[in-house]
Parts: C-alpha cells; structure tokens; sequence
C-alpha cells in the first residue's frame, strides 16, 4: 500500500481526491499549508507528494524548493490552476516529476500517480522472490508455489512495506502511518491482527518481531 501526501488548501476539493485515490488503495494523508510541507516529510513514509501551488503559509514553488533540497528522489506532481506555460516549465524546472492543470479528472490523476511510481521502481526487481513466496509490488500479487495467496488489503499494505523496506526494523508506528494515514482510527491490537494472518498464510518465520522495536522481513518460510 503506498502513502501519498496530498497538499491542498481546497477542501471539496482535496476531499474529493483523497476519496478517489483512497479508493484506489492508496493512503492519503492530506495537508492545506505550504509551510507543512516539509514537517509532514519529516515524518517520513511517503511515497509520492501531490502539490497544489496557490498555498497559505507558503507557496507551493517555495516549498518544491525546500523540499527537493533535503529530498531529490521522492516523485512529486504538482496540481495547479496555474495554467501558462511558463508556469508549467517553472514547475518542472523547479522538480517537479509532472504539472497537471486543474480542472482535472481523477482518473487522469490515479493514472498519472501510477506511472509515477512505476517508474520509480527499481529497474529489474517488480517480483521479489522470497523462498516460495513470489511478490509482485507493481500488481500487488502474492503466490506460493506458484499458487496465487489470497491477501486483504491491509495485509498487503504490510507486507509491501517491509519488502521495500528489507533489511531495516520498521516500527510499529511506521506501519501503522503507512497504512492508516494520520486522520483514521486505528484499533490497538490491528497490526498485530495484519502480522498474524501473514504469518499465518505466507509461513510462521517471515516476518521477525524485534521486541521493544518493530518488525522487519527475515525471508524465511517455516
């Protein structure tokens, strides 16, 4: 499951975006100022930033500056009523990964949103092989032996977190915010619900429990 950040001071709007995109499987945490924009990255788990430009606090191609100063990697769309060409090559220019002028339809925007982050993966690595476990991030599929695995939504969401993130202990909060995003209820015990079915369907010894820290992936069956 990717997490989006959604800057927009529109509220129908970003509503309605984050209903579109949310629907689609992402998770989306939604901001209205440009001077949150970095605050918000700091907290880490983004996979691509959405980016309106007419922004209070801050504006949007101030914050592009900013933001491509600590972070030149994360994919960034800007969504903008700004529609002069100057403007557009500024946005660009300035690092943005795409200009979309509003008014826009959603399905321009998920499809955009997809082919960003397509193409920030890794050239070569769409499945990653784990023993018997085959996963595909890109079309969010799971096989065992060859035989398709049936995984709720949540549960993928984890376990494509922790393979992108193979090697490091992600926190209980970092999973949490990867699939909840800020605005949503989290029950206590639904992480551990996730974990549980995993282990349950894809082998007891996948996924490790650093106690005190978090969880990360061991590639191991059992």
């Amino acid at each position: 499951m990717m997490r989006l950040l959604l800057v927009e001071d529109d509220d129908l709007l970003a509503d309605g975006l984050q209903r579109a995109l949310r629907a689609e499987g992402y998770t989306v945490d939604c901001i209205d100022r440009g001077d949150l924009v970095m605050p918000a990255l700091q907290d880490g788990g983004f996979e691509l930033v959405l980016l309106d430009l007419g922004l209070p606090g801050l504006d949007g191609m101030a914050a592009l500056k900013l933001l491509r100063q600590k972070d030149k990697q994360i994919p960034v769309i800007i969504i903008s009523a700004r529609d002069a060409l100057e403007d557009r090559i500024s946005g660009l220019d300035g690092g943005a990964d795409d200009y979309l002028v509003k008014p826009f339809s959603a399905a321009e925007l998920i499809a955009r949103v997809r082919a960003r982050l397509r193409r920030r993966e890794t050239p070569g690595t769409e499945v990653v092989q784990l023993g018997e476990l085959a996963i595909d991030p890109e079309r969010f599929t799971v096989s065992r032996n060859g035989e398709p695995v049936s995984l709720s939504r949540r549960e993928m969401g984890v376990l494509l977190q922790l393979v992108r993130h193979r090697g490091r202990v992600l926190t209980r909060d970092q999973l949490e915010q990867g699939l909840y995003g800020w605005n949503e209820d989290v029950e206590s015990n639904a992480l551990e619900v996730h974990i549980h079915h995993l282990r349950k369907k894809l082998g007891s010894g996948l996924i490790r429990t650093v106690r005190g820290v978090g969880y990360s992936l061991s590639g191991e069956m059992e």
